[in-house]
């Protein structure tokens, strides 16, 4: 019954993503706004909403390892598993302004996450927790991420976009309504499923959040990233992957501490040092070759080191 419950709210969770970013789209395209900019958030959110939905319920009801789990074990994925099984597909090029610019705040929002996390370490506090402030500066780094998103905007055309649907005004509502009900409903299953599965198997929330949910809300992601290999637009990988870690990182989870300050529980510095220690490989890799590249080979590696990571968490149980 359990596992019903989460692979309907898995379901309800990507469908309503879906629907409401088709329908947010199109209303925003019929208000005139430019597709660049609907690409660049409406879209953004949209592959992220599972994991916002995910994180908020579980802070609200109380699941802190579940919600801080959810996105340390999603960037993991995010890195390892769908640039790596995208590079195995299409070797990917890396842009100077990526490897420069994007690659390094995806290694400073693990560094943050790495410091608000330690307080007992750094003498910040009793007991290791993100708590509001944490929250509230991270919504600060997610404010200058988009600042910075929309000043890289004005260098590139709207036509490099991607298209937009037409839809009638009414559809688009409709699309807008039932996709945050099947968000909101399908998260309550989902977080509800999961916690009864970290229950009855006697393992921590986190293992579960490091996990099972983290693959479950990184589906978006994957799915977007190895079309666009097999379109042989694999570059479009790396994007997908540091915008939906930063989002998860600045937004999910600091939107998530801001509602309820969120202990560490079951999640260690092992866990937030491999997410640190993923995102310096992706870049590493990249500055390797003279053209900026990650291959089949370094593909195969990162999905290794994916394996090797869950394994160990398997092995602690």
């Amino acid at each position: 019954m359990n596992v019903i419950l989460l692979l309907v709210g898995l379901f309800l969770i990507l469908s309503g993503a879906n629907f409401l970013t088709d329908g947010a789209a199109a209303l925003a395209k019929r208000f005139n706004i430019s597709s660049l900019v609907i690409g660049l958030t409406i879209v953004a959110f949209g592959t992220s909403a599972p994991e916002l939905t995910v994180s908020v319920v579980s802070a609200i009801n109380g699941s802190a390892e579940l919600a801080i789990g959810n996105v340390v074990g999603s960037n993991i994925f995010n890195i390892l598993m769908i640039v790596g099984v995208t590079a195995v597909v299409a070797p990917i090029r890396i842009t100077r302004g990526t490897l420069t610019k994007e690659i390094p705040l995806a290694i400073l929002s693990s560094v943050v996450v790495l410091i608000c996390a330690n307080d007992l370490f750094l003498g910040t506090g009793t007991e290791n927790v993100i708590n509001r402030a944490d929250g509230l500066l991270m919504l600060c780094f997610f404010l200058i991420f988009l600042g910075y998103t929309f000043a890289i905007a004005h260098n590139h055309s709207d036509e490099e976009s991607a298209e937009i649907k037409t839809l009638p005004v009414w559809r688009c509502v409709v699309y807008i309504v039932g996709g945050l009900a099947a968000l909101i409903f399908g998260g309550r299953l989902f977080v509800d499923g999961s916690s009864e599965i970290a229950r009855s198997l006697g393992v921590g929330e986190s293992i579960i959040g490091l996990t099972l949910v983290a693959m479950g809300t990184s589906l978006p992601e994957l799915a977007t990233s190895v079309v666009a290999a097999l379109k042989k637009n694999p570059e479009i990988a790396i994007g997908n992957v540091i915008g939906s870690n930063l989002f998860n990182v600045f937004f999910v989870l600091g939107a998530s501490a801001t509602i309820s300050p969120l202990p560490l529980g079951g999640i260690t510095n092992f866990d937030l040092l491999y997410l640190l220690g993923a995102s310096l490989l992706m870049f590493f890799v990249g500055k390797y070759h003279k053209v900026r590249m990650i291959t089949r080979i370094e593909g195969i590696v990162m999905i290794v080191a994916y394996v090797v990571y869950t394994g160990y968490l398997i092995y602690q149980l």
